[in-house]
């Protein structure tokens, strides 16, 4: 009964329009005081510390400076020129762009925002003065977007590493290569469209000479060798997470040193919006510790364990029910609150199942880009809607909707074939 009227004040305050952090704060404290009275709130500085003293946290802020940096200076629009000559003979042309460049800016953000944004901002006018359809443009834009979290390193598997106690360095691994196949997915679905409508994407048939190839490597290479090097001191069991974001964000600086792009304003810009976005997910991540202490102290999740097991509730049956819940709570939550409230507490029946943690969180993270994309709170809509006065959001709905589709099919195809995610962090760590 206490779980129910906690996780009922929850879901009203959220949908009342308190923002999560409060909302998730006020339910996390009202069940302490069901199961315990106020004496339960003296173990709220225990969960305070415990929450913020966290070395693995600390690599959230330096991945978010590393995108801040790379995206304040402008890099983006390097990145996007630089990939565009190898994509657009390709049957839809700089949508491909628009995906590939996702996918390597995706590699160095950590974040779907900055993706979307960074993309959004340089692919939108340039593509809409070509003709491209403008539907197709911005829904290939906030697919792209998704792949921020999937693709490594990913602030949101560092949340669900943080509440599980899993391999930050496995989660990255099982993250790369359904986020490569994803994108395919998506590029795939382009080449169809646009064979089946060439209207839809303006076809350039111009060869790149080699001296175009090889500037637009310059504008590449840089950004390639700061993921290799980041991904692969992590990989290669050089570098902790925090430790690679420390050396990333010394790399972005170098990249931006070398572009002729840093400057004491775009340091002190950068660090600005890092210290805002970072504290808004460390906060997330405090209240989120106080609902799961309270979900801990109630042993809700060991009753879900029994009942799972009277009930016979197969493996199968139970990640449907998983996507089912949070299909819902995507319609008006952010991700890194679901995952904070959600994985907790089926945590121990994820156990009982078997279901792998470093599996499930691949799982959870591409669940979470459905909710990006799912109105009337999906914050990559927004996003690419806002880089552009050419596109309106129901534009992006309308565009993204193919994109859901791909993602449901590929979540389906993952839960078929769990080597997808699992396949990488066996191979590098045994």
């Amino acid at each position: 009964m206490e779980a129910i009227l906690a996780f009922g004040l929850l879901i009203g305050l959220i949908v009342g329009g308190l923002w999560v952090q409060f909302a998730v704060a006020g339910a996390g404290m009202f069940y302490i005081w069901l199961l315990k009275g106020f004496g339960g709130f003296k173990a709220l500085g225990i969960v305070s510390w415990g929450a913020s003293n966290s070395f693995t946290l600390a690599a959230i802020p330096l991945f978010v400076l590393m995108a801040e940096i790379l995206l304040g200076s402008g890099l983006s629009t390097r990145l996007y020129n630089g990939v565009a000559p190898f994509m657009r003979r390709l049957p839809g042309g700089l949508l491909h762009t628009n995906i590939a460049g996702s996918g390597i800016f995706a590699a160095i953000s950590g974040g779907s925002a900055p993706t979307a944004a960074a993309m959004s901002t340089v692919a939108l006018p340039e593509l809409a003065s070509r003709g491209y359809n403008l539907r197709l443009t911005a829904g290939s834009l906030a697919a792209g977007g998704t792949l921020g979290i999937l693709i490594p390193p990913s602030i949101t598997m560092i949340i669900y590493a943080t509440f599980t106690e899993t391999s930050i360095a496995r989660l990255f691994a099982a993250g790369l290569i359904p986020g490569i196949l994803l994108a395919l997915c998506y590029m795939g679905f382009i080449m169809l469209r646009v064979w089946n409508n060439p209207a839809l994407a303006p076809r350039d048939t111009r060869r790149a000479t080699p001296a175009e190839l090889g500037l637009a490597l310059l504008d590449i290479v840089p950004f390639l060798m700061l993921i290799v090097i980041v991904l692969g001191s992590i990989y290669g069991g050089f570098a902790t997470p925090t430790e690679a974001g420390a050396i990333g964000t010394v790399g972005a600086i170098l990249i931006a040193a070398l572009y002729r792009k840093l400057s004491w304003k775009l340091i002190v810009n950068a660090l600005s919006r890092t210290a805002s976005m970072s504290g808004n997910i460390l906060f997330i991540v405090f209240t989120s510790m106080i609902f799961a202490y309270a979900t801990a102290l109630s042993g809700v999740g060991e009753d879900l364990v029994a009942a799972l097991e009277d009930a016979q509730v197969s493996r199968l049956a139970f990640l449907l029910i998983v996507m089912v819940v949070f299909a819902i709570l995507g319609c008006f939550m952010e991700g890194l609150g679901m995952i904070a409230i959600i994985v907790p507490v089926i945590f121990p029946a994820l156990i009982a199942l078997d279901v792998d943690p470093i599996w499930f969180g691949v799982f959870v993270v591409i669940l979470v880009e459905l909710g990006q994309l799912t109105p009337p709170l999906g914050v990559i809509l927004f996003v690419v809607a806002s880089s552009s006065d050419k596109v309106k959001v129901e534009d992006v709905i309308m565009g993204t909707l193919p994109f859901f589709v791909i993602i449901l099919g590929f979540i389906l195809l993952l839960i078929t074939f769990p080597q997808i995610a699992l396949f990488l962090p066996t191979f590098t760590f045994g």
